[in-house]
């Protein structure tokens, strides 16, 4: 009986792979597990949400719930979670400034400019899968890198809570990559920017105002740029020109590289 069971626990031995196996993953997730560490400051405890945030919908796959297995839910939760940080943190950095100064600021810091600028530093587009054939290429997706990072953002929230994340946040992206004094004496005029940009390719700019927000204590402009008659895209500021600067800003950042 005893030399049985011997015999069938060499069997299952042998049938099993060594333990330490069973924790050390793959080339491709132990890269990925690497450099997260690397960028987010510990090592991700789920690794699977790491890998969703680099994975664009170009190269996702349909589940059996027929969603597609992208990072788009967790950019759109990175997203919220980045702006609450950011607006938390410049409420207390400025806290004698109006609210419509600290959005300003806010926007300047979480557009897709900036945020694919803060991607590249830190390597996040290292990791990103994509489609290079898809729609022309790398080019063709121009805010993929900003994207992932607010999905890097949504997968830290998810794996290590809101208050690491927080600190990540702070620490890794707006400190080290962002001059807030810079950005307050930054008075660029986006307007005159695409309006001279306009005449000079012998274009049509227009603005119109076609929505408000709030009361009238406190009123949100929505404006609307046309490039030759047709939408472009909107902005919103406290006041109508602002709100124009702001649509002047987004313009500019859809137009590349076409405006440099």
């Amino acid at each position: 009986m005893v030399g049985r069971l011997t015999s069938l626990f060499r069997i299952l031995l042998l049938a099993v792979p060594p333990l330490a196996s069973l924790f050390i993953p793959d080339t491709k997730d132990r890269k990925v597990s690497r450099r997260v560490h690397q960028m987010v400051g510990r090592p991700p405890a789920n690794l699977g949400l790491y890998r969703l945030a680099f994975k664009h919908v170009s190269v996702a796959k349909r589940n059996r719930y027929g969603l597609k297995e992208s990072n788009e839910r967790l950019e759109y939760l990175g997203d919220a979670v980045l702006s609450t940080v950011v607006a938390e943190y410049l409420f207390k950095k400025f806290p004698f400034r109006d609210e419509g100064f600290l959005t300003e600021i806010r926007a300047r810091i979480v557009n897709r400019e900036s945020l694919n600028s803060v991607a590249r530093k830190i390597g996040v587009d290292q990791l990103v899968e994509y489609d290079s054939s898809h729609r022309g290429g790398y080019r063709a997706h121009k805010s993929i890198n900003g994207n992932t990072l607010e999905a890097l953002v949504g997968a830290v929230y998810l794996d290590h809570g809101f208050s690491f994340c927080r600190r990540f946040v702070l620490h890794r992206i707006l400190i080290p990559h962002f001059d807030l004094t810079d950005i307050v004496k930054n008075n660029t005029n986006f307007k005159s920017m695409i309006i001279e940009w306009a005449q000079k390719n012998n274009h049509q700019i227009r603005f119109e105002i076609v929505d408000t927000r709030g009361t009238s204590h406190q009123r949100e402009f929505i404006a609307q740029l046309f490039l030759n008659e047709k939408p472009i895209c909107q902005g919103s500021g406290y006041s109508k020109k602002k709100a124009e600067q702001r649509a002047s800003e987004k313009a500019i950042q859809e137009l590349e590289p076409e405006f440099e």
